[in-house]
């Protein structure tokens, strides 16, 4: 087993272009220390429903007054802004920097090196074609690797996703390589649950973390 580089096209171009807006960092960076309950409101902000402040204020009252929860609102509302198409790709660039955020901390906590996390890789195996789509966050350690796919709501979870999560897992075992496959759903866990009860693709072997239990990506207990 052995990873590498995705070939960049011009898709990937264009993303990494969205990937390095400052603003992704800072909310990655406010969304990696929030509670559950200012991850659902950072979730309802970015789907675009409304862009007043006060709105939310006093949808969410339990979230303020609150220093992180204003921070939130705002980078939310931010990025809320954007167009529809330039929105969904920002939300995906959000919960791929928030999994790297956090597969950061739990890595060198342990003494692992940062450069064990890396983004937009493939994994090969021999003898095995090689997928096209890359894995969005990867930890690249000898012992065990990971790979995820992150997602920003249970409707992006579907068959290709799925076979090649579980492949790469299988593929792995039979080369006696220790590979974590996961899903980084920014989504609630019962979404999840009834979005994969309807697929008939293998998923017994792979991860699901949701938005209940993303501090578990940091190695925090919840």
């Amino acid at each position: 087993m052995r990873f590498q580089d995705a070939a960049p096209d011009a898709r990937a171009v264009v993303y990494a272009g969205i990937q390095a807006d400052p603003s992704i960092a800072r909310i990655a960076g406010l969304l990696a220390d929030a509670n559950a309950s200012q991850l659902l409101l950072a979730r309802a902000i970015l789907n675009g429903e409304s862009s007043d402040p006060a709105t939310w204020r006093a949808m969410v009252p339990t979230c303020f007054p609150d220093e992180r929860s204003e921070a939130i609102l705002a980078a939310s509302l931010e990025i809320a802004a954007h167009a529809d198409q330039a929105r969904n790709q920002y939300r995906g660039a959000i919960v791929e920097s928030v999994t790297e955020t956090l597969l950061v901390r739990r890595i060198t906590a342990r003494g692992g090196p940062r450069t064990a996390i890396r983004r937009e890789r493939r994994i090969l195996f021999d003898g095995v074609r090689a997928e096209i789509h890359p894995y969005d966050v990867t930890v690249e350690l000898p012992a065990a690797g990971e790979a995820y796919d992150c997602k920003w709501s249970a409707r992006g979870i579907d068959g290709d996703v799925l076979h090649q999560l579980d492949d790469a897992r299988a593929h792995a075992a039979a080369e006696d390589e220790r590979l974590r496959v996961a899903l980084v759903v920014f989504d609630t866990r019962i979404a999840c649950g009834v979005r994969l009860a309807r697929r008939t693709e293998p998923y017994a072997g792979t991860g699901l973390v949701t938005i209940e239990g993303f501090a578990r990506l940091g190695g925090a207990r919840t």
